[in-house]
């Protein structure tokens, strides 16, 4: 490791809880490449259920009944 990447991470370890989780925050972020196939399939795959909701092909279940379903 380099003593220029050594020194930002020591500089980073010394930040304040919340600097540090912005420091986080906008590396990771910077890793995080959209990839627009996978966009589309879940654009698809969204408005598929939102037509099948629509016109009463796919059953809607409430909270209520999922929260039972996990508590009995």
């Amino acid at each position: 490791m380099s003593t220029d990447i050594q020194e930002i991470i020591d500089r980073a370890l010394s930040l304040p809880p919340a600097d540090k989780a912005l420091v986080v925050d906008k590396l990771l972020s910077s890793l995080d490449q959209p990839d627009e196939a996978i966009d589309a399939l879940w654009r698809k795959e969204v408005e598929d259920r939102i037509r099948a909701y629509n016109d009463g092909s796919l059953k809607s279940v409430s909270l209520e009944e999922v929260l039972a379903k996990y508590h009995s």
